[in-house]
């Protein structure tokens, strides 16, 4: 496979033609439209990062000439399941060090860590930049000012079992706090509601995210380190993949975000194209990061 063409494509059709393109060019022992070069990629389409790097991954591998397909699910067990089982390939933006490490302890025999695309992850709980209070420690004795709630995300998220089984107990909230588990896209809404209003809020958040950047808030100090440390965003894969998708894997294990890099993705895909239009959001972070998608050749 011609594997240093240029991977820059223009928002509205080029990539069609890039395809079709690449399935002519590329010999017998590569890629080729067909069963055998379908790529499954799993995401919770509300975890913005897997959103923003499955669809980027999608440009790029059906730029090589194999076949993407995107699954959704709405918990991190399932998601886990599945790849462990073989039912999908990739999981495209995984936290198995810190946040997820309780899935990686079941399900890791099954699963290949394929990269580590970006290193500074981590959790964070945050309240509104006007806010009074600096450290989770400050939410000791002010539930009557929170309504007693902190605002998580989805039950299965391992952000929720680390606010539940350790940074509750730590700073002494499990009697006056509940968190409240929802999803992402309830916890930003009532985020977004607060935040208009001028009201007091805790949520539960991560960065990277473009949140953090959305709405004025700031992250609180935890002085017991209840949260964790800083951890790597991976690809995962499922057993075997490398060896059957070997210049796919060799792409994957290549690439590597900064912030400045994934804000952008992240802020494209999400804010300035929005949801259906992933597609032209990545192409156009593409044409402007071309240098970026070369060095995935190696």
């Amino acid at each position: 496979m011609n594997s240093k063409r240029t991977l820059r494509r223009s928002i509205a059709g080029a990539s069609i033609l890039a395809l079709g393109l690449t399935a002519t060019a590329c010999g017998s022992d590569d890629a080729a439209a067909g069963e055998d070069s379908t790529i499954t990629m799993g995401i919770i389409p509300s975890w913005t990062d897997g959103l923003s790097m499955a669809h980027l991954w999608k440009d790029l591998l059906e730029g090589e000439g194999y076949i993407v397909e995107i699954e959704e699910f709405s918990e991190a067990a399932p998601l886990y399941t599945g790849l462990a089982n073989g039912d999908i390939d990739i999981y495209p933006s995984a936290w198995p060090e810190v946040t997820h490490a309780s899935y990686m302890e079941k399900y890791g025999d099954d699963i290949e860590d394929l990269g580590t695309y970006y290193d500074a992850a981590k959790l964070t709980f945050a309240v509104p930049e006007y806010s009074e209070i600096d450290s989770i420690a400050d939410l000791a004795g002010k539930a009557d000012v929170y309504d007693g709630k902190i605002i998580g995300i989805e039950p299965g998220a391992g952000l929720t079992k680390v606010a539940k089984e350790s940074v509750m107990p730590a700073y002494g909230l499990d009697d006056d706090y509940t968190l409240v588990e929802s999803s992402t896209t309830a916890m930003l809404a009532e985020l977004k509601k607060a935040t208009e209003a001028n009201e007091d809020i805790v949520v539960t958040l991560w960065r990277p995210f473009w949140a953090n950047s959305a709405f004025p808030v700031k992250d609180l100090a935890d002085p017991e380190g209840a949260l964790g440390e800083a951890e790597g965003l991976h690809e995962l894969g499922r057993t075997g993949f490398a060896e059957d998708f070997p210049e796919a894997a060799e792409m994957i294990g290549n690439a590597t975000l900064s912030d400045e890099e994934y804000g952008s993705l992240e802020d494209m895909v999400v804010n300035e194209y929005g949801q259906g239009k992933e597609s032209d959001a990545v192409a156009a972070w593409l044409e402007e990061n071309a240098d970026w998608a070369d060095a995935l050749q190696g």
